[in-house]
């Protein structure tokens, strides 16, 4: 009897159990005990049944697919963390539907009405452009990472802490000024903490200190260009001190990194270097960076254990009412490497 077009009646017929009972196995198995389950687990390897994803769609409208939007792939840390979290289908078995929308709202709002047409059962956003209130009105389960997320549930890194880690370490480097390069981020985003984190340690020792808040552009080349003509202006304002500078993110200190030794031959003494995520790049660098690691790999567990929790919610019966945002906050971890060790 062994086919790759064993039917529901197939199974009902070997079981000895109703359609009804075999349906209920795939679309409801909580309603079966767990003795039932295991003898129509085992129907189904004996029948070497191979199931109808497409049909299992159009009975229970049960995609199994997430929506996933970034704001880019060129930045180490988006990339890192979508690898991280793509490899949850071993976990969980849902799949991705993934858009990239480059900072543009009217991009991103196509692309999420795409990923609604699709049916996706959950959503994850990483994009900092649409606000948290307008992403909960489309009433599906929704995570957010390192946003605005008043109306969402998040998982985001304790920032505050890595602004902390990064300034101090630059001070424990006896640098003569402490720069910190960012974007302007506002302040009910999270990675504001790393702005205020960098800015309390100055205060607290007394250091001489510059906040950079820059527009450093929404490409790479534009960021590369930013972030030299930045070195050029702190190379001559604070020539023959040692600078400890502290940028927001890994690729841009490691553009800063190679930009330097291109243009020394080396890393100069004068300069200490801490970036932020620990995604790949800043252990691959041409000299590993120092940096303050988000635990990428924790941070994306948690927004699918949270977003996996509130779509087998939304499958009962009888959903339980939310409670209101559930909000995770993940602790960095410093990592020292070359570039803050002379």
């Amino acid at each position: 009897m062994k086919s790759n077009k064993v039917t529901f009646a197939d199974i009902a017929r070997y079981t000895h159990f109703s359609k009804t009972t075999i349906s209920r196995y795939f679309n409801d198995p909580d309603s079966l005990t767990l003795e039932n389950q295991q003898i129509i687990a085992r129907a189904l390897e004996e029948l070497d049944y191979k199931e109808n994803k497409v049909g299992r769609i159009l009975a229970n409208g049960r995609t199994e697919f997430v929506g996933i939007i970034v704001p880019n792939l060129y930045l180490h840390y988006y990339s890192e963390m979508l690898n991280q979290i793509l490899s949850s289908y071993e976990t969980y078995g849902y799949k991705f539907l993934v858009f990239a929308g480059n900072s543009n709202e009217e991009t991103e709002r196509r692309y999420i009405r795409e990923l609604l047409a699709y049916n996706i059962e959950g959503m994850i956003v990483l994009s900092h452009t649409i606000p948290s209130e307008e992403l909960a009105s489309y009433h599906i389960p929704i995570v957010t990472i390192e946003r605005e997320d008043r109306y969402t549930c998040s998982v985001n890194t304790d920032n505050y802490m890595g602004g902390i880690q990064a300034a101090s370490l630059l001070y424990k480097n006896h640098c003569d000024v402490l720069i910190h390069i960012n974007v302007n981020v506002p302040k009910e985003v999270p990675a504001y903490g790393r702005i205020q984190g960098f800015l309390d340690i100055c205060a607290e020792h007394s250091l001489p200190h510059e906040l950079i808040l820059a527009d450093l552009g929404n490409t790479y080349q534009e960021n590369k260009a930013a972030i030299q003509k930045l070195a050029g202006y702190l190379d001559e304002k604070y020539a023959g001190q040692k600078k400890g500078i502290f940028l927001s993110n890994d690729t841009y200190a490691n553009i800063l990194l190679n930009y330097l030794i291109q243009l020394h031959g080396c890393l100069r003494d004068d300069y200490r270097i801490v970036g932020f995520d620990n995604s790949p790049i800043s252990s691959e660098a041409v000299i590993p960076t120092s940096t303050v690691g988000q635990q990428i790999d924790k941070i994306a567990a948690a927004a699918m254990e949270i977003l996996v929790e509130q779509m087998k919610e939304r499958k009962k019966r009888k959903p339980a009412p939310s409670t209101g945002p559930i909000h995770r906050v993940i602790t960095p971890v410093l990592i020292s490497r070359d570039t803050t060790r002379g």
